[in-house]
Parts: C-alpha cells; structure tokens; sequence
C-alpha cells in the first residue's frame, strides 16, 4: 500500500513540475482541496526544490499515520537518516503542540514501522517566518536514535540537513526499497482504536499484525461468523470472549460493533460497558474527532448532534438495561457486545438496585439474565458477544462469568453457546459453574475466541504475567519474568513521589500520556497531596492536553482503579498505600475507617482490593515507576511498617531502584 500521496526519489522530485505533484496530491486527498492547502503544498514543493539539491535518496509528502489518523507532511529519507518534517507556513512562532504533534509522528514511525525501527530518525518543525533557533542536535536519553525536535525557519533547514549528515556520519545508508516495504504494525490505545474504527478504518490498518497478535483478527472473525450463521438460520446465540489484560478484547468489541452496522439492511449492534468512565471518554473523544472530521471538510457539525449519533454505537449498558425495562418490545439492536462482562450484577445486587433506584419490588433477574432475555425478545435471530477479563472484577455485586452460565441454563436452553477454550481458567472463576452446561449439545468450544497475548504494552508482552507473578507471590517466576522485559519495558522502584514524577516527564516524548494511578482504598497517601476521595472528571484527565491543570499530564489529579479501568497511559506511576501490604503469610488487606486501619475478611472484597492492584500494574504502555512511601513514625496511620515489608519485596524482585 502507497502510504503517501506523493513519493519518488529526490531525483525524480526535482525534475517532476510543480503543477504535475500538486496535481499528484489533490486527485489523492480524501477530503476536497482548500485553497489554503494547495498554497500550502506549492510553497513546500518549490522550497523543497530549492534546497535538496545535491541530495539523494527519498521525498514522501502527506505520509499516512493510520494510528493517529493524521499524515506527516514531508518525510525525507537522505542517506543514513529519516528526516520527519512538520511545516508551518508563515508562522512566527514554534508553537509547543507543534513540536509535540511532529515528535508524535516521528515516535509512531519508530515504534510501528517495521524498517524504521533501527533508523536515526530526526523531527523537525519548520515554521517559516520564525526567528532562528539554537540548531542543536541531539538524541533523547532513550538511547534508541530518535532525536529530539529540531526547530528550523525556512532559512536553516537546509543547514540541518548539511549538519545532521556530517555529524551522524558513518550510519548505514537507508536501502529504500527495502525500508518501503516494511510493515506498519501500530498497537493505538483504546481511545485511539474506537476513533480510528468509527471513522471506518479497518481493524487491519490500525493493529499490529506479527503473529504473536494474530489472533486478534481470528477472534474477529470468528465472531463476525457467529453472527452470519445466527442471522442466515434464524438463530440466537451468545459468545464468551476471554484474554489477558490489555489483549484487546476491547478493540474486538469495537470492531465487530463498527463491521455489523448497516442501516440499509437493518443490522443494527451496540457496544454496551458498565465501566462509565470509559463510555464517557470514548463517547467524547469520538465526538470530539467526528466534529474535526468535518470541519476539514468543511461541513458544519455541532459537538451536541455528534455526541447523539455516537451514543447511539456506544452506551453504558445500565442506559441499555432500563431502556429494556421501559419498553418490553425487542431492541432495534440484533448484536449486542458486552465489554469486561464479568463485572455484571448479580441477582441480589440488581434486586436490590431495582428496589431502592428504580421503585421496581418484585425483580428477580441478575443483570446477565435480563439482558439476554432482552436480545430474547426478537423473533428471528440475536447475538451476544459477552467479552471477559480475568481477575477484572473490583467492586461490590460484579458477578464474575458464573451468572452468565447459570442464566443460560436456567432461561435460555434454546441459545447456542460459544466459549473460549480458556474459560476454565482459574482466573475466571468459571470452572465448576461451566458443568452445568458442558452436556448441552449446542456448546461449541473455540482457541479463536481467547485472546493469549497483551497488546497494551507494545514493548513487551508479559507485564500482565509479571503483575500475576507479583501478587501470587511467585517471587523466583517474577524475577525471571522481569529479567527478560526490564530492557525494553522499564519499572523502576522508589519512596519519593517527587523522584517518580520527574522519572515521568523524562521519560514522556511528545504528548505520550502520563499520569498517577492510585487504589481506591488507598486514603493514607494526603500528606503527598493524593487525595482518593477528591472528585476527577474522567474525561479531561484522560483527553485533555499538556496545559490543562485536570489533565493526567499535571500530575495533580489522581486516577482509580474506577477511573482507569480498561484505559491506557503511556507511562504511569502506581502510588502503594498500607492498603496492600506484603507479609511472609500472604498479603494483608487493609480498610482505612474513621482514623486507623482494620482489616478486611471477607474473600470477596479482598479479592476485589487485589485485582485493584492488578489493573492499576497492568495500565502503562511503555513502563511505569511503582511509589511505596517511606511512612512517619510520628503518624499511627503511617508507620514506616506499613510500607518497609511491600517495598523490600518489590526490591527483591529486582526492580531498578530510583533513588
């Protein structure tokens, strides 16, 4: 696939006519040609023919970055090096976001593009009418040969060229064609991927495509394929989806509700979450990108008709549940999917709401059960893709997977059932409950249907197994785990929350997320000005950009388990309060009431405190900095022994200390 709208080699470029390349990068634009755009390529053209003379190698304009929905403007590859050029016609200024947005694309093409990964590649935002600025070249401290932004006006760009070549001298000379036909294998966060399929991308343009992450695209279908066999037989069936944390059963979900919407013959498919932070913040950021979508084209969308229209592909599955309980007709929805379905409620917690919110007494449906009799009512066929975590559930009456099970064999006999292989997993609490129906002779077992292998981190694929390692205590299997990935993904160790912050924004390039993640239960931690009871809006933290004081970015705001849950960031800092406190018996599970700390007892609520700390360790993309406080002896509820034992066995792990 031709990723630019125009390339060819520097050669050709400088004896083509301008009229024809412009020519070249309208008949390719998808949106109709401004004005404004033209004028924009023909200076870039003409400047660009002005100073590559003398220079060989490759010009792409317009070069595609599926992932963020955007294209570099000019992408130069001249010898050893890749040059990413952002340009800014007629600006004075080098704008912060600017330098940001062309790092971001020289960050994309070194992480995702196959042949770019070993390559010096150097950004450079060219505003034109700038005042000259310190051409100082130099790598980041990643030490993975991006460089840092460049700024350049119209006047020194070339000098930059001249320089970098003379200064990186010796580099092996870029083979274009083989750097051409190298894979493009993104791995977006799951704001970025619901953006990106809404605006009708493939699943294919926008994940990675090695083989250790096939299966994503296999589960896919299989899915898709449930759904042709149910809708061409007139039949009704559910389908279990399992993986590991940040696998992508989340972006499964998205892409079968974005493939199976067609108004013309009447499919109609819903993504349904009871995680209201993140129906809020894919609901917002689609509606944010709908709304710029059409603003390039320039067609007139307010962010109000926007929003409307994206609530109807994704909604909180409560809205869903007491729209099923306000009309008893079948939903306009054949396909229903429902993401981190193991945190449904349970017969007594759906009662209970029924009763005290809703003024309904007599309710004796769990939530599963409902909402499969809901997709029952259609006449003719109805799909359930049910998508599921293990060790996910973190809060009060989350059923786990077992009341699914159980309402299928006590209501709905008639349903063929599609399970994952690894829904025995003792993760998902399934086991015992699944032979309940295991002699049904419509329960069809499928590998496809289990995702094996985390996509959250694109630098290495087992933190999920090292947090699992790390909270089972398996202490010699976490060291080993953390030997083979410490390389690529970094967790470094402290007791200064001030050091971990400062780790953060080194680390950060561009407008890579950051931010603080914290247990809910973890109420010691306001003498660092953590304040878990303090309300965020989970939306800003998570959309909102550098300079803005509710951003994740600011470090100020601090985010759940709630808040994050089935979200990314690029690099987190997990804040570990006397909560969760290690022991050589196990961990001890703590509860802060009134002024002191008591213990929890009940299975449920501990389990719910661990799988706290297990999404809170499985959030960051590219590495994370872990804060266990040193505590006060003159403060009963921070005692340095609440915290000494936790740190000392983190450390033994191996971790990186940052002192």
């Amino acid at each position: 696939m031709n990723r630019a709208y125009y390339s060819d080699s520097i050669q050709n470029f400088l004896i083509t006519p301008l009229t024809e390349i412009l020519g070249i990068l309208a008949d390719n634009n998808e949106f109709a040609t401004e004005q404004t755009q033209k004028d924009a390529w023909k200076f870039q053209i003409q400047y660009l023919k002005d100073i590559l003379n003398g220079y060989s190698g490759s010009i792409y304009f317009e070069y595609a970055i599926p992932r963020m929905g955007k294209r570099i403007d000019v992408l130069l590859l001249i010898e050893s090096l890749i040059f990413v050029v952002e340009f800014k016609v007629g600006e004075k200024e080098y704008p912060s976001h600017a330098v940001d947005q062309v790092w971001d694309y020289a960050l994309d093409l070194k992480n995702f593009h196959e042949t770019s990964h070993d390559k010096i590649i150097i950004p450079v935002l060219l505003a034109t009418k700038a005042r000259n600025a310190d051409l100082v070249l130099t790598t980041s401290k990643h030490g993975d040969g991006l460089f840092n932004p460049i700024k350049s006006n119209s006047e020194r760009f070339q000098a930059i060229i001249t320089d970098s070549i003379r200064f990186l001298d010796g580099q092996e000379r870029i083979n274009i064609e083989d750097w051409e036909k190298g894979r493009y294998q993104p791995t977006p966060t799951i704001i970025e991927a619901a953006t990106s399929l809404y605006a009708n991308h493939s699943v294919a343009d926008i994940s990675r495509s090695d083989a250790s992450a096939i299966n994503l695209s296999q589960t896919s279908d299989e899915i898709s394929a449930i759904i042709k066999k149910a809708r061409d037989n007139s039949e009704k069936a559910i389908c279990f989806v399992t993986g590991v944390p940040g696998a992508g059963k989340t972006l499964v979900g998205l892409n079968v509700a974005t493939t199976h919407f067609d108004k013309d013959s009447e499919l109609y498919s819903v993504f349904l979450s009871g995680n209201g932070p993140l129906v809020k913040i894919l609901q917002e950021a689609l509606a944010r990108d709908k709304v710029k979508r059409a603003k390039a084209k320039s067609e007139k969308l307010t962010k109000k008709v926007a929003k409307s229209e994206v609530q109807a592909f994704i909604q909180n599955v409560h809205h869903f549940r007491d729209e099923g309980l306000r009309d008893d007709s079948a939903p306009i929805e054949h396909v229903t999917l429902f993401d981190e379905a193991q945190r449904a409620w349970t017969l007594e917690q759906t009662s209970n709401f029924m009763k005290q919110k809703k003024g309904v007494p007599d309710f004796h449906m769990s939530e599963p059960e409902f909402l499969i009799s809901c997709l029952d009512r259609h006449p003719d066929w109805a799909v359930v893709v049910c998508l599921v975590g293990g060790g996910q559930e973190i809060n009060t009456g989350e059923a786990g997977i077992s009341e699914w099970i159980e309402a299928l064999g006590r209501s709905f006999p008639d349903w063929k059932i599609y399970m994952s292989t690894r829904l025995t997993d003792s993760e998902y609490n399934a086991e015992q409950i699944l032979q309940q129906i295991n002699h049904r002779t419509n329960v069809i077992h499928s590998d496809s249907l289990h995702l094996s292998v985390s996509m959250r981190s694109f630098r290495a694929e087992n933190v999920s197994l090292l947090v699992k390692q790390i909270l089972d205590l398996n202490r010699e299997e976490a060291q080993e785990t953390l030997s083979e990935l410490q390389a690529k993904y970094p967790i470094v160790l402290t007791r200064d929350f001030k050091k971990a912050k400062q780790w953060l924004k080194q680390k950060a390039r561009g407008t890579e997320r950051y931010g603080i993640v914290v247990s809910s239960q973890a109420q010691r931690l306001k003498p660092y000005a953590i304040d878990v009871k303090s309300p965020i809006d989970p939306v800003n933290w998570f959309l909102n950009n550098k300079d803005d004081i509710r951003s994740s970015y600011y470090l100020e705001d601090v985010a759940t388990e709630f808040h994050v849950q089935g979200l990314e960031l690029d690099w987190a800092c997990v804040a570990w309060d006397g909560d969760f406190r290690f022991s050589e018996e196990g961990w001890d599970y703590k509860s802060f009431k009134g002024s002191k700390w008591q213990n929890i007892n009940k299975a449920d609520r501990r389990l719910y405190l661990k799988n706290a700390y297990r999404v809170l360790l499985t959030r960051a993309r590219q590495g994370m900095v872990i804060v266990v406080p040193e505590g006060d002896k003159e403060d009963h509820t921070r005692l340095p022994e609440f915290y000494n034992d936790t740190y000392n066995y983190l450390e033994s792990i191996g971790f990186e200390v940052v002192d």
